[in-house]
């Protein structure tokens, strides 16, 4: 009898895992049953934008349900990131975040409502773009020359940024410590289409910016790119050398395009959502359309190595804003 207790017990239990293992694959088959909301923390016609309109278009219908841009604007994208991170984590809201929303602003920020490892799940690194030394072609005709001339004349020079604690500024305060202390002073402005046009009529003599935005005013005779913060040539402007191929080396500073949504989403969803990217990103028009944007494409990213990016970059970042005091605030 109690033989036969045990293989009954033993059968109810295989039905009862054969059940729930079908409700479970039910459940994620309905993914996703609604609209998904991909949160842009910044204005329509940015980059960010565009490409998540890029992705929009092409993600809608295979899901069967619209994935809705939605540009949420604020706090430098804290406020995007926080819709996301206080959001159901069921996966139908979503953020293509930036260096800003996901590393920079936890870092420079003295009060954030979001922590990006804890409350936000990573899916996908599309692309990193990097950023660029720019002059007016008077000024310098390489970076080593602009090194000693900065260095003959302490203090005379500026260089333009796009905002006080963003990635730009970063990588304008980790060049002058890497060049040797540099003397260098910052001057920050509002986006990069005010600061382009200040070092294209030579107002100021130096301006970092994205590579993208500094090439075509290069390839014009307009400015010279002297340098670009990447660890190897980027595809963007593979003729720009590298700030290490000068003798600077761990002088790199990306921006990206990070997909996330919000921690605690069932791997099943997580794993869906990579799969529709990791398939965006095997098509070459999409990929060209990143590099268009001024992005380097990362084909095989993972959620892990996703999370990892994030990582490593806190963990760069973070003594970098401690050593030079920068601030968003």
């Amino acid at each position: 009898m109690k033989v036969t207790n045990r293989w009954w017990f033993g059968a109810i239990v295989a039905v009862g895992s054969v059940a729930i293992s079908s409700l479970t694959a039910q459940a994620q088959d309905k993914f996703p049953e609604r609209p998904i909301r991909l949160l842009v923390p910044f204005a329509a016609g940015a980059s960010t934008d565009i490409i998540a309109r890029k992705i929009s278009a092409r993600l809608t219908p295979g899901f069967g349900h619209t994935v809705v841009v939605e540009n949420k604007t604020g706090a430098a994208g804290t406020i995007a990131a926080t819709d996301v991170a206080r959001a159901k984590p069921d996966g139908h809201t979503l953020i293509l975040g930036t260096i800003s929303t996901h590393i920079l602003n936890p870092l420079t920020m003295k009060a954030i409502p979001y922590d990006t490892l804890k409350d936000l799940a990573h899916i996908y690194l599309l692309g990193t773009s990097t950023t660029s030394i720019t002059v007016h072609p008077t000024v310098a005709t390489s970076l080593p020359d602009l090194i000693k001339r900065v260095k003959a004349m302490p203090g005379k020079y500026s260089y333009a940024s796009t905002g006080q604690g963003g990635i730009i500024h970063l990588a304008g305060e980790l060049f002058k410590l890497k060049a040797g202390g540099l003397d260098i002073a910052h001057v920050p402005y509002r986006g990069s289409g005010a600061s382009l046009n200040d070092v294209l009529a030579g107002q100021i003599p130096i301006a970092l910016m994205a590579l993208g935005t500094a090439m075509p005013h290069h390839r014009a005779g307009k400015l010279r790119a002297l340098a670009a913060f990447s660890a190897q040539r980027s595809k963007v402007a593979p003729d720009i050398p590298t700030l290490a191929e000068f003798g600077i080396p761990g002088a790199v500073a990306y921006s990206c395009v990070l997909l996330s949504g919000t921690a605690g989403t069932p791997k099943a969803v997580i794993d869906q959502l990579h799969q529709a990217i990791q398939s965006l990103m095997s098509d070459e028009s999409f990929r060209k359309d990143l590099l268009v944007a001024g992005f380097d494409p990362v084909p095989d990213s993972s959620p892990q190595r996703a999370t990892q990016f994030v990582r490593d970059e806190l963990a760069k970042w973070g003594p970098i804003v401690k050593a030079t005091g920068v601030t968003s605030d």
